[in-house]
């Protein structure tokens, strides 16, 4: 059994979802593995990852925008040195996932059609984020 590791860093502009796909298939491609599982983790708790349309820019601002809904800025947290955003950021992660597994075959990802990988950022203000992808073969 062999791993390969690469980080990635994404820069975010603020809340939303920063679509990564191609990093990551390029990472994988450049292995010229044939068949593996990729293993895709964010090493924060503001920011999470998922998988989700990437043909329909409307899901993912139909899916910010629930979660504004369900973690709003303005609720009455105790936790708030690092500002209000912070504690709905880490409410949001708490709901969504710090890691993916994808499977690889023939050498590329094993995604859907319409499926992307994205970095949700949760925090209002620019953030540097790493990725770190991880391949089994």
């Amino acid at each position: 059994m062999a791993f390969h590791t690469h980080q990635l860093q994404v820069a975010t502009r603020g809340k939303g979802l920063y679509a990564i796909t191609r990093e990551v298939a390029t990472f994988v491609a450049g292995l010229n593995v044939r068949e593996g599982l990729l293993t895709i983790f964010i090493q924060h708790t503001s920011a999470s990852l998922t998988i989700q349309e990437n043909a329909d820019g409307d899901v993912l601002r139909d899916l910010a925008d629930f979660f504004e809904e369900i973690a709003p800025e303005d609720a009455p947290y105790r936790h708030s040195t690092e500002g209000p955003d912070d504690m709905p950021a880490h409410i949001r992660s708490a709901l969504t996932q710090t890691s993916l597994s994808i499977p690889i075959s023939n050498g590329r990802l094993m995604l859907g059609i319409w499926q992307g990988i994205y970095v949700f950022e949760h925090r209002a203000g620019q953030q540097q984020r790493s990725v770190v992808m991880q391949v089994m073969t």
